[in-house]
């Protein structure tokens, strides 16, 4: 199963100015894929693979910046084009714009690429950046990507993927405990599900005389 937490991240100048051209250079490289995608179909009536490496010969600048941030934007483009066929009603994806898309890029764990290490958040191109872990992660999960984002008040956060075993995956290590069962007696006090019997101790009559002198 996968779980995502959201924390705020701080980056320094200089990589915002890192981020900010992620940002775009998503959004460029979406439009352009798009847009041939588009032409392509109108001219043969079919879908064709386009990946983000096609243009980089042509702009250069997108070496810059992550290449599993561009390589993602291919897979929402694909994704989306899954579902406007299947779904028409949904609509054909449309472009990214400057000002009114949402100011994002994903990128994932590789060898060891993203880590988290005393209150850091290390990220690909933009190196270590300072985040607030707001809340404990649990040991044994696994971190698959992470999305960057800026809202609009210019805040910048960081979303966690993470993966992890449910409870049923877990059912199999779970040691089996031992059970005793308790059986109440009329000859005694009770009889174990082991086959041992408890007697009666008695105490009441054993103090009974006591009892009677003492009222």
């Amino acid at each position: 199963m996968n779980r995502a937490y959201k924390f705020r991240i701080y980056p320094t100048r200089e990589q915002e100015i890192l981020i900010h051209k992620t940002f775009g250079c998503c959004r460029f490289v979406y439009n352009h894929m798009l847009a041939d995608k588009k032409q392509a179909y109108e001219e043969t009536k079919k879908t064709i693979k386009i990946t983000p490496a096609v243009y980089k010969k042509e702009y250069p600048w997108l070496k810059e910046v992550d290449s599993l941030a561009l390589a993602n934007e291919q897979l929402h483009l694909e994704r989306a084009y899954r579902k406007f066929f299947k779904e028409s009603k949904i609509g054909f994806p449309k472009f990214k714009s400057k000002h009114g898309s949402r100011k994002s890029y994903t990128t994932n764990v590789v060898n060891g690429n993203i880590r988290i290490s005393e209150g850091k958040l290390r990220l690909p191109k933009v190196g270590t950046v300072k985040i607030r872990l707001h809340r404990e992660i649990p040991a044994g999960w696994t971190l698959k990507s992470v999305t960057v984002s800026m809202d609009p008040s210019g805040k910048y956060h960081a979303s966690l993927l993470f993966a992890f075993e449910s409870c049923e995956n877990q059912a199999g290590t779970v040691q089996e405990e031992k059970v005793l069962g308790i059986d109440y007696a009329m000859h005694g006090m009770a009889v174990l599900s082991t086959g041992e019997k408890c007697e009666n101790p008695g105490y009441y009559r054993q103090a009974q005389k006591r009892l009677t002198r003492e009222q």
